[in-house]
């Protein structure tokens, strides 16, 4: 049976990146196949590869465009299949998993240029903007926020909604949790989130509001839900965005699980991860716009 979360020994901290990635692929190998009813083909956006996760019931006039996690130097479409998976089963939409260039061969902004790109691909490919909806988990929740910022300063149309599953948004390290549930939170700790901000980022400003949208206005954003475990350092992230949105006047649900830790969701058989993912899928379908035959 594949078990969540992993229970990590925080003694040796990570140095580098390819043990980084070596470590964070056998994270998500413990999940097992991804469900059965759920279809992944390898799919092209433009000239950006990825992955297209279809249901039975995935409605073909809806997409779910999905960033998956890994600290922006690690993860894959491969990776996240179970996740991906699941969200689409809830959702009821089809979703494209973007396998975006990774840091520290292309630190930032690559993956925020290439989450654009392919919503624009998107688009030219005729879908329309509310038929899209941008979600995401770990970086990928953060980058998700990345690119509905850079979409809604650069005038195309906006997404239906955004979606983040203990986003990494924050890449200053910053928030009373990183501290204060450094015990508690078994799969993530603060050197390693260090190791991957600083081969993301080079010699860019942590506060730049395309690296760490916690920092950004939200103004003119479609509705966004955020979801991460109350045990977990980036729960404060979660807690920005939606201050943020709040701000902004942007329609924003954040649930905040009792006892959960980190990407908590990516324990089938927990309650709270069924729960969340129910909510997500609900929330999604609704704020996405069924395209006319």
């Amino acid at each position: 049976m594949a078990l969540w979360p992993p229970r990590l020994t925080h003694a040796k901290a990570l140095t580098d990146i390819d043990g980084l990635r070596a470590r964070y692929n056998a994270q998500f190998e413990r999940l097992g196949p991804a469900l059965a009813e759920v279809s992944f083909t390898p799919g092209q956006l433009g000239p950006l590869h990825g992955e297209w996760a279809r249901g039975t019931k995935s409605d073909p006039g809806r997409v779910i465009l999905y960033f998956h996690g890994g600290g922006y130097v690690a993860g894959s479409p491969t990776t996240h299949r179970v996740l991906t998976g699941r969200l689409v089963e809830a959702s009821g939409i089809a979703a494209f998993s973007l396998r975006y260039r990774l840091a520290p061969e292309c630190p930032f902004p690559a993956a925020v240029r290439d989450g654009v790109d392919a919503y624009r691909a998107l688009l030219a490919s005729g879908v329309a903007g509310g038929s899209i909806v941008l979600a995401g988990d770990e970086a990928g929740g953060g980058l998700a926020f990345a690119v509905a910022l850079a979409l809604r300063n650069g005038g195309f149309q906006i997404p239906g909604a955004v979606a983040a599953m203990s986003p990494w948004a924050d890449l200053s390290l910053s928030g009373q949790a990183m501290l204060a549930n450094r015990r508690t939170d078994t799969v993530l700790d603060w050197e390693t989130l260090f190791l991957a901000a600083r081969n993301y980022l080079g010699k860019s400003n942590p506060g730049d509001a395309y690296a760490s949208p916690a920092y950004a206005s939200l103004k003119g954003f479609p509705p966004v839900m955020v979801h991460a475990g109350a045990n977990e350092i980036l729960r404060d992230d979660a807690s920005k965005l939606g201050d943020r949105a709040a701000e902004a006047g942007v329609g924003v649900s954040v649930e905040i699980y009792d006892g959960m830790g980190h990407l908590f969701q990516a324990g089938a058989n927990r309650s709270e991860a069924k729960a969340s993912l129910a909510r997500l899928g609900q929330f999604l379908r609704a704020r996405s716009q069924a395209m006319a035959a």
